[in-house]
């Protein structure tokens, strides 16, 4: 079986994201990478990360890769939209996190083969470094930019 996203690829992710995270003096961050099937391909926890943070990041991750755009679109497109996210939610076991840190990975072409799902710190913070992260290993993010509202 092939899978979309690459594991080396998924550990250089997780990696910097990491890194980043500690530049930037970050809480203890979770950081889950699926493949483009929903499969975790690699899972990172910071030593005093909460006990649910690990579900909520692939729930961020999962939200994104199975509605097709980030968790930041997902928040703000479902905001007034409560019946339709719990519909969601339901639906995918309740793998479903709509608020941002959720960030899916292009290939050249602009088609998804994964997404990443970041939590411990402020969902902007969460989101900004899941782009970086991407980023700096090479790949697309989406979206391209982070949120208007992370600090940095």
């Amino acid at each position: 079986m092939v899978s979309s996203l690459k594991f080396s690829v998924a550990e250089k992710i997780a990696r910097e994201v990491l890194r980043i995270a500690r530049e930037e003096e970050m809480q203890p961050l979770a950081v889950a990478l699926l493949d483009s099937g929903g499969h975790l391909v690699t899972f990172k926890r910071e030593d005093g990360c909460g006990p649910l943070r690990m579900d909520i990041a692939i729930g961020k991750a999962w939200g994104a890769l199975g509605m097709g755009f980030s968790s930041r679109k997902l928040r703000d497109n479902l905001a007034d939209r409560p019946a339709f996210q719990n519909a969601l939610a339901a639906a995918s076991d309740g793998r479903f996190i709509a608020v941002p840190g959720g960030v899916l990975i292009l290939n050249p072409a602009g088609l998804a083969i994964g997404a990443i799902g970041v939590s411990g710190d402020s969902s902007e913070c969460d989101e900004y470094v899941g782009i970086a992260g991407i980023r700096n290993a090479g790949m697309t993010p989406e979206p391209l930019e982070p949120d208007p509202n992370w600090k940095g």
